[in-house]
């Protein structure tokens, strides 16, 4: 099981999770209306590391954050 949380403007619950990569967490929220325009522009952090391949694998425990961009003076 991993958790999945969602930072700044996503307003979304925390999730837990069955699955093995990021594509099929990918999978699951593309399906989420509420996400759809937020995947392509957030980052992707596992356990505190930010991460950009999509098929890197997820085990027991990881904690997968999505970061939206911000903007900061």
């Amino acid at each position: 099981m991993i958790s999945v949380e969602f930072l700044g403007p996503i307003s979304e619950e925390s999730m837990q999770l069955d699955i093995s990569d990021l594509s099929a967490l990918k999978t699951i929220l593309a399906q989420k209306e509420s996400l759809k325009s937020w995947l392509p522009l957030s980052a992707i952090a596992i356990n505190g590391v930010l991460v950009d391949n999509i098929h890197t694998p997820l085990k027991h425990g990881d904690r997968v954050v999505l970061m939206p961009p911000v903007c900061g003076g």
